[in-house]
């Protein structure tokens, strides 16, 4: 795999972001930790296994104030993310590539007193010396489905390398739960989705965004998280159907936002441009979101969410930040291993459809019903309620294991 990710990294800046930059992973650890310093350690495979993690490693960080924090990633668009933002780490690298020297060297920089890493990103050379070295190793949020390699005629070898080298495998699900002790990891408990304790949090924690409330003005409002092009023809064609909503519409990829504003032509208004055209924002349908970080807030001033990723292969994008502040989503539905939209569209609290046309007549319809809207709504609450406190059930049995 190695040799394959340096040959591709010529033809894919993704992939050559993630070559280079393992390079200099264990000179920024050795540069910032010395081989006394005692350091917990998380790793994501990217922003969402992140993002599901950090709830566990903000606990941890409190009960041991004496420990460094490393979080390594695997992909690059995780790493420049959450790289470039406030973050509770003092180091934050990619993992070295799986070989043994670069493991041991990079392992042997410091003093890990526990090691965890999130749904299903394993690394067997990492886990191995990690076992030989007597650290503890979890996976938080495990998430096992019947497509894995574990569940093939090849996937014996790498079911007793989990054996081995992990101690406890916390499930997000009693699904992956079951599917985990079906091949003999009986090292398994159902803890929850660690993600909403965090969507929980936002909520709670929530503040103002400046300018919204002057482009929203009264209106009903759909916000569009994390679009790509099909999300942006569903609001074309929402628009076309309903003249009185407002789209608040965030990219998945900001760099887009001049373009989907030439698309939109004088209809649309972007975010940085808000203070400029404050006297006349009302009069805007569309407003483009060009910044990084302000998504989950959004969703307050919304009735109704879309979030993208669903409609193709890309992978569907959080929808259970839209999901904790009660209104319903919509999705598509060509997504794979989020077992969380399968339990909204079970709750009532969320529907997915093939393509953008069918998602914006249900829009539409909502938008005209309110009693349908308000109990989506609620079904969204009491999903979200009624959820497992994650984190303290993980963080309770980490300590009887220590």
């Amino acid at each position: 795999m190695v040799f394959l990710m340096k040959i591709l990294s010529h033809f894919n800046e993704k992939m050559r972001k993630g070559v280079e930059g393992r390079k200099e992973a264990l000179s920024r650890v050795q540069q910032n930790f010395s081989t006394k310093d005692k350091v917990i350690w998380m790793h994501a495979a990217s922003l969402g296994e992140y993002e599901q993690g950090l709830p566990v490693l903000e606990k941890l960080k409190i009960q041991r104030p004496d420990c460094k924090i490393l979080i390594t990633f695997f992909s690059p668009s995780g790493y420049e993310h959450v790289v470039k933002r406030k973050h509770i780490a003092d180091v934050i690298c990619y993992l070295p590539f799986d070989q043994k020297g670069a493991i041991r060297d990079f392992v042997n920089s410091f003093q890990p007193v526990v090691f965890f890493t999130v749904k299903y990103d394993f690394w067997y050379r990492l886990l191995e010396t990690l076992k030989r070295k007597k650290i503890p190793v979890y996976v938080v949020s495990a998430l096992f489905y019947q497509r894995q390699i574990f569940f093939s005629a090849k996937g014996k070898f790498f079911v007793n390398q989990l054996k081995k080298n992990i101690d406890l495998f916390f499930h997000q699900t009693t699904d992956s739960l079951k599917k985990a002790q079906s091949i003999g990891l009986y090292n398994s408990l159902y803890t929850g989705d660690t993600r909403f304790e965090r969507v929980k949090s936002n909520v709670q924690n929530f503040s103002k965004i400046p300018w919204i409330q002057d482009f929203v003005c009264g209106k009903p409002v759909v916000v569009v998280g994390s679009s790509w092009e099909t999300e942006e023809t569903l609001v074309e064609k929402l628009l076309t159907a309903c003249t009185s909503v407002k789209v608040i519409l965030a990219p998945h990829d900001i760099k887009r936002a001049p373009h989907i504003q030439k698309h939109f032509q004088d209809k649309a208004l972007r975010y940085s441009q808000l203070e400029e055209y404050w006297t006349s924002v009302q009069d805007y349908p569309i407003l483009i979101i060009d910044n990084i970080g302000m998504l989950s807030r959004l969703y307050y001033y919304a009735d109704i969410a879309v979030v993208g990723g669903g409609f193709h292969s890309a992978g569907l994008h959080n929808i259970l930040e839209a999901a904790g502040f009660a209104i319903p989503v919509v999705f598509g539905n060509h997504y794979r291993k989020n077992p969380e939209a399968d339990a909204l569209i079970r709750a009532a609290a969320a529907k997915s459809f093939a393509d953008a046309e069918q998602a914006a007549l249900f829009i539409q319809r909502l938008l005209e019903d309110g009693g349908l809207r308000k109990k989506m709504a609620l079904q969204a609450k009491v999903f979200i309620e009624e959820q497992p406190k994650a984190t303290v059930a993980i963080l309770r049995e980490m300590q009887l294991l220590d």
